[in-house]
């Protein structure tokens, strides 16, 4: 690799990397409280909120990527305009083309990784992460006893918790309600408690001291009183539902596997469409980054003795608006109504027809600047503002005098 190309390389993968880990972050603290608040709802354990993070943060990723390959590609050639350094190489003979050599090195890899990612990553995570909240709002993980509340384990027991120390290994203030299969029930109040396991998976021992028991059976007039100082009260587990088997949705499916339902004429048309959708939908998203270094160079170099940072502006809104077109032509297409292949694959021809004719215009046409007309707007309007609000404070600052 030459110097040039090494030097391309170290202005392309600063900001890439910071914009990708930025992101991701970014993505990562905004769900973080949602999902700390649905785990404390659900009386669940803290640290499956790591594993549920864990879980997301392949498809964080396949969200970041591209927008971290365009803005560190953006970023790089605007750099290079901005210090004059792009006309030198230009004077030296160095084309455009040759200039996206080390652009498109990272393209094909981030490419390569980001198939991996939508492709069999993602939906493995995706399924774990859907077991993962299932588990939560069916108790399976284990459900917390809250202090000071009824917690009710399936509708033959009611559990009441006054004090809990030392992280829950000592319990005190307690009582329990239990139905038993004879249709009898029993009332226990204690003044301490401790949960043990047993070598049956099913059941848990609640070691009870100094406390009374109060035994109601059908056909028995008095109810029984026992008073104990240590009581081995076993406790039967709920037993929940299996969760479902990978594939209840698209997003849990490998491209392998929607391709092979997408082709078999014997599934469910429906079932076929919304496949077929899906399969378009990630190819097109993964296609559409070879797009990206010619658009972020484009965009990247401003008007000559201009700073204007449109570029940077008007390339997330076209990856955000291209990426919600395809998200609508896979609804459309999920549906039946277009064929998934047209309805994701025309979106990616207008899009590439865009990107190639505003790569041209920049490389090929003397003088062309692909966003030249909208930045002149801008700068109309940027100075426009700009003489309007010192004259709209001193209206103000004469009708206050």
């Amino acid at each position: 690799m030459k110097s040039i190309d090494r030097y391309m390389a170290r202005l392309i993968a600063v900001p890439l990397f910071s914009t990708l880990i930025i992101s991701a972050m970014l993505l990562v603290l905004d769900r973080m409280l949602k999902l700390f608040d649905f785990v404390a709802t659900e009386g669940g354990p803290v640290n499956v909120v790591w594993k549920m993070l864990a879980n997301l943060l392949p498809e964080y990723l396949g969200l970041g990527i591209p927008i971290g390959l365009m803005l560190g590609v953006l970023l790089a050639f605007r750099k290079l305009a901005t210090t004059s350094e792009l006309d030198v190489m230009r004077a030296v003979g160095m084309s455009y083309t040759r200039l996206l050599r080390v652009p498109y090195m990272f393209a094909i890899g981030l490419a390569a990784v980001n198939l991996a990612i939508v492709g069999f990553v993602q939906p493995d995570a995706r399924y774990a992460y859907e077991k993962l909240r299932f588990e939560l709002r069916t108790g399976a993980l284990g459900a917390s006893i809250k202090v000071g509340e009824f917690t009710h384990f399936g509708d033959k027991m009611t559990i009441r918790i006054e004090q809990s120390r030392e992280q829950g290994r000592k319990l005190s203030g307690i009582f329990v309600h239990m139905v038993d299969k004879k249709g009898g029930d029993y009332a226990v109040t204690a003044d301490k408690g401790q949960f043990f396991a047993t070598d049956n998976p099913d059941e848990i021992i609640f070691r009870l001291t100094k406390g009374t028991l109060v035994r109601n059976e059908p056909g028995v007039a008095t109810p029984r009183v026992l008073t104990f100082s240590l009581h081995d009260l076993p406790i039967s587990l709920p037993k929940y539902e299996n969760f479902r088997q990978r594939g209840g949705r698209n997003l849990e499916l490998t491209l392998p596997e929607l391709a092979r339902i997408g082709g078999n004429s014997n599934a469910p048309e429906e079932l076929r469409d919304t496949s077929r959708a899906a399969f378009h939908f990630r190819l097109a998203e993964v296609a559409s980054m070879f797009l990206l270094p010619m658009l972020a160079l484009a965009l990247g170099v401003p008007p000559k003795r201009s700073t204007s940072a449109l570029g940077v502006f008007v390339s997330i809104v076209m990856i955000v608006a291209y990426h919600k077109v395809n998200e609508y032509g896979e609804a459309v297409g999920g549906l039946g109504r277009i064929d998934p292949f047209f309805a994701l694959w025309v979106p990616f021809l207008a899009f590439a027809g865009l990107v190639i004719w505003m790569y041209y215009t920049i490389a090929f046409v003397p003088g062309g600047q692909p966003i030249g007309a909208l930045e002149r707007v801008f700068s109309k309007a940027a100075k426009a503002i700009g003489r309007w609000l010192p004259g709209r404070r001193e209206k103000e600052e004469e009708a206050a005098a």
